[in-house]
């Protein structure tokens, strides 16, 4: 680890000066210049409580303001009365002054950006006491007895009831749109009528994609899902998705990507040659 930090440090230590600048900024994040966009006059303080955990980060100020203005402007955020609070300004967590004087502006003690004001709260009766403000598990949730949800005229208890009071087999909407039957799946012929014509040698022409080959095979395949009568294509190019063989049963002969099983309906027989891609146009006129 030693060696390892070493080397880091003289990796660090050769950075160019444009290098060393950028570095230097990304680590720093520029915190010098965080308070340099705040208008005259105004600063950027953080707001802590004397009874809450979370904190009013960079809440902005305005130092003309009164002490009873920022008060009652933190009165919004934190809970606490005006006539209650007391603001205690910090900086570095050392408190510096207690601005107790509500007719002073907030400049008067001197307050600066990044620093904290404290707010102490000496109402006996306070919101932010005891995590009120904060802690949601504190607050009594509201729950209806079973006498009374029986007693309320338009529950949903009560509306299934009556329903089903007057027709036992009564369901809900939802229900009954799950209950309608799906409509019928379209039946794909697949029968001997769909291969009637086609012989095995045949050539053919199948689709999608216009594939030219010749029949291999025409019947029924064992075993296959969806059943009824296929026809096995051996075509020109390796167009297919096996070598005629399937689920393990060798139906016919061919190279494989060569074979193909297909339905009846996507085949056509007849003349179709083998097409010759580099054929051209003289020589089909010759």
């Amino acid at each position: 680890m030693q060696g390892q930090g070493d080397d880091i440090f003289e990796s660090v230590r050769n950075l160019g000066t444009d290098d060393m600048q950028e570095m230097r900024r990304y680590i720093t994040m520029q915190d010098h210049l965080q308070y340099t966009q705040l208008a005259a006059g105004t600063v950027q303080c953080n707001i802590t409580h004397q009874h809450l955990q979370r904190q009013i980060v960079e809440l902005r100020l305005d130092l003309s303001s009164t002490i009873a203005d920022v008060k009652f402007k933190l009165s919004k955020h934190a809970g606490t009365t005006p006539n209650f609070m007391t603001l205690i300004l910090k900086q570095g967590g050392t408190a510096i002054a207690v601005m107790d004087d509500d007719s002073k502006m907030l400049g008067f003690y001197g307050v600066q950006s990044g620093m904290e004001i404290h707010i102490r709260d000496s109402d006996p009766n306070s919101k932010a006491a005891g995590g009120w403000l904060e802690n949601v598990n504190l607050v009594k949730k509201y729950m209806i007895s079973e006498e009374d949800y029986e007693a309320c005229p338009n529950t949903v208890r009560r509306y299934k009831r009556d329903k089903l009071a007057e027709d036992p087999d009564w369901k809900p909407a939802c229900q009954m749109a799950d209950a309608k039957a799906a409509p019928p799946k379209q039946v794909i012929p697949s029968g001997p009528e769909t291969v009637e014509g086609m012989t095995v040698g045949d050539r053919c022409e199948v689709q999608p994609g216009a594939r030219r080959g010749q029949v291999m095979f025409v019947g029924e395949v064992e075993g296959l899902v969806g059943g009824g009568h296929w026809v096995g294509v051996k075509f020109d190019e390796p167009v297919g998705n096996n070598d005629g063989c399937v689920r393990g049963k060798q139906i016919f002969q061919c190279e494989p990507k060569f074979g193909g099983l297909v339905r009846g309906r996507n085949v056509a027989v007849g003349d179709f040659p083998e097409v010759d891609e580099f054929a051209t146009d003289s020589d089909e006129e010759l």
